[in-house]
């Protein structure tokens, strides 16, 4: 065998095993959007699975019990890895796992770099209860943004599809929005029947209503 089919072979063997340890991740971090990703694609799939594992890395930072200082440096680090990323030369595994779809999928590096701005947002102060001005923009940052690199994902990167970031957009492509969706409004039935009497505790969809509600809104 030449030495550039060993390098071949061992260049996909690499990925899958990059591709598995992001899964992993994913399903160790017991996210209510598990579902609605395994809905895609495979190239789809990981993509999101990366995407998914990056935002976990930022905001475990942002709300680990670290000094602000730490914080504000390790979401530091972070911006100089998307810029490595997009240099061709991502150092961190996370990143890694990002360098394939920011190809494929058009993945846009200012809403990459919103996402940590939103972070920070979170490590320097306690946002609770904020003016509708610093909402917006905290909303703008840590929510938007994982919207516009999930349509792209999806495969709609369109003008419409960035408007419509949160929405559902067009339907084939955005069949993974609808499902987070769907979780995301069982999450606030379930909260608004507590009566949002021990807002500590966290509140879940079941694992049996997750997979109802995938196949009732993934495959419609």
């Amino acid at each position: 065998m030449s030495h550039a089919v060993l390098g071949t072979v061992a260049g996909r063997s690499g990925d899958a095993m990059l591709h598995q340890t992001i899964r992993h991740r994913v399903e160790a971090a017991g996210t209510s959007f598990y579902w609605a990703m395994r809905l895609l694609p495979k190239h789809r799939r990981n993509g999101m699975y990366a995407v998914y594992a990056f935002c976990r890395e930022v905001d475990d930072i942002a709300d680990g019990d670290r000094p602000v200082d730490h914080k504000v440096a390790a979401l530091a680090a972070w911006r100089q890895e998307i810029d490595a990323l997009y240099a061709g030369h991502p150092r961190h595994l996370v990143a890694q796992a990002l360098r394939e779809p920011t190809v494929r999928y058009h993945l846009r590096q200012r809403d990459f770099l919103s996402i940590i701005d939103g972070m920070e947002m979170d490590a320097r102060q306690d946002i609770r209860a904020p003016d509708l001005a610093m909402l917006d923009l905290y909303c703008s940052r840590v929510a938007s943004a994982v919207g516009h690199l999930s349509v792209h994902v999806f495969g709609d990167r369109s003008d419409a599809a960035h408007a419509v970031a949160e929405s559902l957009g067009s339907r084939r492509a955005m069949r993974p929005a609808a499902v987070m969706a769907a979780i995301y409004h069982a999450t606030l039935s379930a909260l608004l029947r507590s009566g949002w009497r021990e807002p500590a505790t966290r509140v879940s969809v079941s694992s049996p209503v997750k997979l109802w509600l995938a196949l009732r809104h993934g495959l419609v």
